[in-house]
């Protein structure tokens, strides 16, 4: 149950910063004179929101299990990240990428049968 939450942060990690993503596109690049165009915008609040959702979950996960475990599986959001990268904003992801991102993936996978 606890590699499930975990898994299940890590997504929520990235559907908060998709959202945000989603907002600037809409609010245009960030600077100080934008701030509040780009913190009024729904989707940077809808990712504002998703990110409290995972604090609270991380707390839990943290009160229940070792730290060792949980953040490198926690390290799934850089994968879920690049794939929303991919998919959602027709992002090109360069081979060396990939490599990083299939290193990502055996290294949580040997900390899970570890």
């Amino acid at each position: 149950m606890i590699l499930v939450l975990a898994v299940l942060n890590a997504l929520l990690l990235v559907t908060g910063q998709i959202f945000w993503k989603l907002g600037l596109n809409r609010a245009g690049e960030f600077s100080w004179t934008n701030v509040w165009p780009v913190f009024s915008s729904p989707a940077v609040l809808a990712g504002i929101g998703i990110y409290v959702l995972s604090l609270f979950l991380w707390f839990y996960l943290l009160s229940r299990a070792s730290l060792s475990f949980i953040y490198p599986v926690q390290s799934l959001a850089y994968v879920f990240g690049v794939l929303a990268g991919l998919f959602l904003f027709g992002e090109t992801v360069p081979p060396v990428r990939w490599a990083g991102v299939l290193l990502i993936v055996v290294g949580v996978y040997l900390v899970v049968r570890g």
